[in-house]
């Protein structure tokens, strides 16, 4: 109530102003455009009433086109108060855009302003490098989580060792369950098995001799067995 009673309300004033002016504008270019049709018809009027008259009464068809002149005339000056107007109504209508235009780009450059806050380029670079920084230290997580394996690597020799001992258990299963022993040739570094008949050249003592010694060798390899 008392910024009505003090002018409370000239802001919104100002602000209509344009439109109003416009307003104005566009009702006396109304005006002034229904005045154009009419006396663009009163001079075609006269011009009619001229062509009639100008054989049989001269006196009128002067008259006439002495009307038609002062239409014409005033027609003269209505159109340049139109062009006038016209001009008037567009150049209020940019000057009305223009401080619109101006206005909410100062709008926005206040809000811009009040989302940076106290944000200054020296925040933006720390910030900036704190990100790089993470981005370095996932990377690097990264990289250790794929190449890094999981479990301890296998000891070749280990496995050698744990194969040699399951083919001895093996074995001596075998001796124990069937109480067979295992070729000569298998155990004693591929060792060729004797012949089943005697060799030639040789006499059958030596062979008896030779097989006695098999004989010997593979109670040695039980008894190693066990």
């Amino acid at each position: 109530m008392w910024g009505t009673w003090f002018g409370g309300n000239s802001a919104q004033r100002r602000k209509d102003a344009p439109k109003k002016a416009i307003l104005d504008l566009r009702q006396q270019l109304d005006m002034l455009q229904k005045r154009e049709r009419h006396l663009e018809n009163q001079m075609a009027n006269e011009d009619k009433k001229a062509k009639e008259n100008v054989t049989s009464n001269k006196t009128a068809a002067r008259a006439a086109l002495k009307r038609k002149k002062q239409h014409e005339h005033s027609l003269e000056q209505t159109s340049g108060q139109i062009s006038m107007l016209e001009q008037q109504i567009y150049s209020i209508e940019s000057a009305n855009i223009n401080q619109e235009t101006l206005a909410a780009m100062k709008n926005a450059g206040a809000a811009m302003k009040t989302i940076h806050g106290k944000m200054t380029m020296e925040d933006v670079d720390v910030t900036m490098e704190q990100l790089r920084e993470q981005h370095e230290l996932t990377q690097e997580i990264g990289n250790a989580i794929t190449s890094m394996p999981i479990t301890e690597p296998i000891d070749e020799d280990e496995l050698e060792a744990d194969l040699a001992a399951l083919e001895q258990e093996k074995l001596d299963e075998q001796i124990l369950t069937t109480g067979t022993t295992v070729p000569v040739s298998d155990s004693l570094s591929r060792m060729p098995a004797a012949a089943d008949g005697p060799l030639k050249g040789k006499s059958n003592a030596q062979a008896v001799e030779e097989d006695d010694e098999e004989e010997e060798l593979r109670k040695l390899q039980a008894e190693m067995a066990m």
